[in-house]
């Protein structure tokens, strides 16, 4: 079979009936479109680029028709089509077809399509250049303007592509202009930053990290916004404000997290003095209003080996700390002050672990025992641990699968 007939057999498999089974022949289709990809790759490699590029082309429109039809929870046959879009991308800059056709295919892709493959114009502007990308802008405008008010798919797109064009461009200051006319949120301002950063325009970079955090500084992503704030502040020779914007982040949220986080610049900048004793009172005060946060007072005590202060805390706020927590502070009392767990470890088994029937609480509890046998038995005291368990027999005697639990595990 000659290498064309070879190509067809290969994205032929890619067709798929949209009245099989969604589920059925997931793996099959995954395999069929690795070894198409295979192949093309080394044809690549030996310089083939304008044999495959129609085959990878075929090969991106059928699995994007396909993935309408199939169920691809996992993401595995999603993975294969980005990277056969990827290689499609490569084959075109090798192998350059008519490069407004090509635009035309993405705006349609892009507006028209089911919402995939991801478009990754940085890779496909070496095959469209000058006269594909300004065939492209041409498209999106067209598109977007005959848009349908309130349709989101197609402003999403619009939105998406106008952005890329921008970058691909080269122009800093349209890049940033387009991605400051929708700053709804602080990985926009992320971008932004970026963008500046790359360019060396940090004072203009650290201006908009500054402004992202003061208008979104309260979102999970700001996380990265800030990160790099941060940077750029410590870069900029502004240790001062590198530190200020983490005291800021701890005060707002004092988390375990943003405890570290304080801490690792404090020492960039040489000035991590007083700051844990610091962060403590200021989770301390928190605590004493929000007893939710005795969870990260703990984690922080524990991080910096306050082991006996931790103890303390966690007696006090027994009832609001995570199961988590409470296992991790009793394993760790455990081995220096076994006679101090007794108690606390019943307590937890009795209000938190066996409040609920079925086998994982049974489990975790068999696994707690065990805990508790070992600190009864650092103290002599074995006796003790028998009459217990025999007390979580008659009290639980109408449960026979955790009977069945405890006798499996010699309790």
């Amino acid at each position: 079979m000659g290498g064309g007939d070879e190509l067809t057999v290969l994205v032929n498999a890619l067709r798929r009936d949209r009245r099989r089974d969604p589920r059925a022949g997931r793996r099959e289709y995954s395999q069929a479109a690795l070894e198409l990809a295979d192949r093309c790759e080394r044809l690549l490699a030996d310089g083939g680029a304008s044999v495959v590029v129609p085959v990878l082309r075929k090969a991106v429109d059928r699995m994007t028709t396909a993935l309408m039809y199939m169920d691809d929870s996992s993401g595995i046959v999603g993975t294969d089509l980005r990277h056969m879009m990827g290689l499609y991308a490569r084959a075109c800059a090798e192998a350059p077809p008519d490069p407004e056709r090509l635009a035309r295919w993405l705006a349609a892709l892009s507006f028209d399509g089911p919402g995939w493959p991801e478009i990754r114009l940085a890779e496909f502007a070496p095959a469209l250049g000058t006269r594909g990308l300004s065939e492209l802008s041409v498209e999106v405008e067209r598109c977007s303007a005959a848009a349908e008010p309130g349709s989101w798919g197609r402003l999403v797109a619009s939105r998406d592509l106008r952005e890329q064009l921008a970058e691909v461009s080269g122009d800093v200051d349209r890049h940033v202009a387009v991605l400051a006319e929708h700053l709804t949120s602080a990985r926009q301002f992320h971008r932004i930053v970026v963008a500046l950063r790359d360019a060396g325009r940090t004072a203009e970079a650290i201006d908009w990290g500054r402004r992202g955090l003061a208008e979104h500084g309260g979102e999970p992503q700001a996380d990265r916004l800030r990160d790099l704030l941060v940077d750029l502040e410590i870069d900029a020779g502004d240790l001062a404000a590198a530190v200020a914007l983490r005291r800021d982040d701890f005060e707002r949220r004092p988390t375990v997290t943003a405890y570290r986080a304080l801490l690792d610049t404090g020492r960039r900048c040489a000035a991590d003095t007083g700051l844990a004793e610091w962060a403590t009172t200021v989770l301390r005060t928190r605590v004493a209003r929000q007893p939710a946060f005795a969870d990260e007072l703990l984690a922080v005590l524990l991080a910096d080996g306050k082991a006996d202060q931790a103890w303390e805390v966690g007696l006090r706020h027994f009832d609001v700390l995570f199961e988590g927590r409470l296992v991790q502070l009793l394993e760790l009392r455990r081995r220096t002050h076994p006679g101090d767990v007794l108690a606390p470890y019943r307590k937890l088994i009795e209000t938190r672990v066996l409040v609920t029937a079925g086998k994982r609480s049974y489990q975790a509890a068999v696994s707690l025992l065990r805990d508790l046998r070992a600190a009864h038995l650092a103290i002599g005291d074995a006796v003790g641990f028998s009459a217990y368990i025999g007390q979580l027999r008659t009290e639980h005697r109408r449960r026979p699968t955790f009977i069945a639990h405890l006798d499996a595990a010699g309790l």
